[in-house]
């Protein structure tokens, strides 16, 4: 009688365990949807400061409190304690696969089965997740699902999910059904709850991010989907979609709506592939797969890079997408998160490898305050997409105009100056000193014009990873060109001081010509060839966004800025000088018309000195972020009209040119006898004689 009872002790104890477990799974499936937008992971504080004195830059741990193991990380910053690195978890292998282990043991009963079968000795030791997965739940690992949502999301815990979530892709993701993708989805989404974004900082592992968005993506490779177009998983922070397609499908796209923080409405997000594209498939069937992550963007830490400035946020959802390998290129739409007009974006895919966005894969199509679209190339290393905010950038309609407007407007007068130092050169370069004076002004107006074009040729530059080089060397030329204009400039202020401290020596034309190509292109060349060398090597010369100098990381920016400013303050000072020296009366009819055309030199840098000071002044303030439009507008103005402040203080408003111009258009005219006799008569000719 007593195996009998014990028998039925057993059996009644197997049935109401079973009934149990059968109950709380039933529970789980109906109330899972109608808690999933409720349930908010634990978020609570464990441990606020380091027990002990702070000096900077002292550092200290502190083990977690029960029931969470592991340790935190403090560093002292201004005499207060700052948390650094987090590894406080409550998971482990044995609570993850606990409650499946008793539910196992008790399963093997059956009425069928002798009594001197049934083990109840403690379960073998599970030495892996892929391990107690295979044991337990293998069909769709529901059975860590509970557990992990029960879970506080502090950084050891987010740590420990993100590894579960790589070796299950890793080793169990040879048959990946839609159920297995929902469990695996709904652990991911646990993780990556708003509420538990910020303690993804705390993670010493900055890779964690990335880690969990190459784990999804390897994922989704292997999933098979069914129908012919479905929603798959739809978790408030993952969403995947799922459709087939041949080369007879008609463009295809992926539509998606979260809500991302605290915003109001949800942000759009949209995948499509041309058709173009759908044409080079096979006539056999394929399939796409897609996935939406509204707070991902926010946790991928880049690896550090030098001519980037870290962190770049992203600025709409992270969208990534599943093809057939034959299809390479697709279309992006994003709403932005943030749409202020002062946020400029940049479309960009995630290097799975490199670990950081890449902006050289896609290029923007349409950029409004609200949308961007984008064209993205599709590799396996490159699957997931999103757009960035660059702050610093300023993309205004006005700035546009004002640039296009000003830089004809520059132009033009630049041609017109070399055109009208041309038809009056033989009439106006008496004197070595004028001489050397219009051979400055020519050679000013032929760096700013080159400069120019090539400012021109390098914003209507699209700037791909193979197109590097190229953009190296429009920076170099336009670098070199603008630091001519000022090397000239400070030419000038020379001619000066020499006309007015050399009395009794006269240089040589030749020898003051090549002194005076050794400083306009010769200083230069040298400041703008090392710049180079020191910076292109780290792949710091240029900005990320645009062909020009960079500032964010090398601060190569400086080699043009710091030779520029001090040329100018050097030219104030020399124009100060002339303006004490000239006062005094020389003697001599040589002497005095040098000083005449040294008076005039002075006027003109006087000039033209504060107003390229000035610009570029207003350039550097551009600099900082934060700036105003204001500073932008007055930039681009002053930037833009150089030429025609050249052709106006530089030619035009000299009499001696106004003379020239008009005598020789009056013997164009046929009139060389009224030429003749203008330049004949007293006031004129007194005037002809200080040239």
């Amino acid at each position: 009688m007593k195996p009998l009872q014990t028998m039925i002790c057993c059996l009644m104890l197997f049935l109401a365990t079973e009934c149990s477990h059968y109950r709380a799974k039933l529970h789980t499936k109906d109330g899972d949807k109608r808690q999933r937008f409720e349930e908010k992971p634990k978020t609570g504080k464990i441990q606020e400061k380091c027990h002990g004195p702070c000096f900077t830059p002292s550092n200290c741990s502190e083990p977690c409190v029960q029931p969470f193991h592991g340790e935190i990380g403090f560093v002292c910053n201004q005499n207060k304690w700052q948390k650094s690195t987090e590894t406080c978890t409550s998971l482990s292998l044995e609570l993850l696969f606990k409650d499946s282990n008793s539910a196992s043991r008790l399963s093997i009963a059956a009425p069928s089965i002798p009594l001197r079968i049934l083990d109840f000795r403690a379960p073998e030791p599970i030495g892996s997740v892929v391990q107690g997965i295979r044991k337990n739940c293998v069909q769709d690992y529901a059975c860590i699902v509970n557990v992990v949502k029960s879970s506080e999301a502090t950084s050891g815990n987010i740590a420990f999910i993100v590894e579960i979530l790589k070796n299950i892709s890793k080793d169990l993701s040879d048959n990946v059904t839609q159920e297995k993708m929902k469990s695996y989805s709904i652990v991911a989404n646990h993780i990556l709850d708003p509420a538990a974004i910020s303690n993804w900082s705390f993670i010493p592992d900055k890779n964690a991010g990335s880690d969990l968005l190459q784990s999804v993506n390897l994922f989704a490779q292997q999933l098979h989907i069914q129908n012919e177009s479905e929603n798959i998983v739809d978790e408030p922070f993952i969403q995947t979609k799922g459709f087939h397609l041949n080369h007879n499908t008609s463009e295809k796209s992926f539509r998606f709506s979260r809500r991302i923080n605290n915003t109001t409405e949800d942000i759009l997000g949209m995948i499509e592939i041309p058709k173009h594209e759908l044409w080079t498939l096979p006539p056999n069937t394929s399939q796409a797969i897609s996935i939406a992550f509204p707070t991902l963007g926010a946790v991928l830490k880049e690896a550090h890079l030098q001519n980037v400035s870290l962190p770049r946020p992203a600025n709409g959802l992270v969208l990534s997408v599943v093809l057939p390998e034959r299809l390479k290129q697709i279309f992006l739409t994003f709403e932005k998160i943030n749409k202020s007009r002062s946020a400029r974006a940049l479309c960009v895919g995630w290097h799975s490898r490199k670990r950081r966005w890449d902006e050289n894969v896609c290029e923007m199509t349409s950029d409004t305050r609200n949308k961007v679209k984008c064209r993205c190339n599709y590799t396996n290393a490159m699957m997931s997409f999103s757009i960035l905010m660059s702050p610093k950038s300023i993309d205004n309609k006005i700035l546009d105009y004002i640039t296009c407007i000003g830089l004809s407007v520059s132009i033009l007068s630049l041609v017109l100056c070399l055109f009208i130092e041309a038809m009056v050169w033989s009439r106006v370069v008496v004197t070595e000193i004028s001489y050397m004076r219009h051979v400055c002004i020519v050679n000013i107006a032929v760096s700013l014009l080159t400069a120019n074009v090539w400012f021109i040729i390098s914003s209507n530059f699209s700037k791909r990873a193979q197109d590097h080089k190229w953009c190296v060397a429009m920076t170099f030329f336009s670098h070199f060109f603008y630091l001519s204009l000022f090397f000239w400039m400070l030419f000038k202020a020379l001619l000066i001081i020499y006309g007015i401290l050399v009395v009794f020596h006269r240089m040589m034309k030749s020898r003051m010509m090549a002194i005076g190509f050794v400083i306009g292109y010769g200083f230069p060349l040298i400041i703008a060839v090392t710049t180079v060398a020191i910076t292109v090597p780290e792949k710091g010369y240029v900005r990320h966004d645009a062909c020009w100098l960079n500032w964010d990381n090398t601060k190569a920016l400086l080699a043009f800025a710091i030779p520029a400013l001090v040329i100018v303050a050097m030219n104030l000072l020399v124009v100060l000088v002339v303006a004490v020296n000239t006062q005094r009366p020389f003697i001599g009819s040589s002497k005095s018309q040098d000083v005449a055309i040294i008076r005039r030199i002075s006027k003109n840098v006087a000039i033209l000195t504060p107003l390229l000071g000035l610009t570029w002044g207003f350039g550097i303030a551009t600099l900082i972020e934060g700036t105003s439009l204001v500073f932008h507008i007055i930039f681009a103005l002053l930037n833009a009209f150089q030429g025609f402040f050249i052709l106006l203080f530089g030619t035009i408003m000299d009499h001696k040119i106004r003379d020239a111009l008009r005598m020789k258009m009056a013997s164009l005219k046929g009139q060389p006898r009224v030429a003749e006799n203008a330049s004949l008569s007293p006031t004129n000719g007194s005037k002809l004689m200080n040239r």
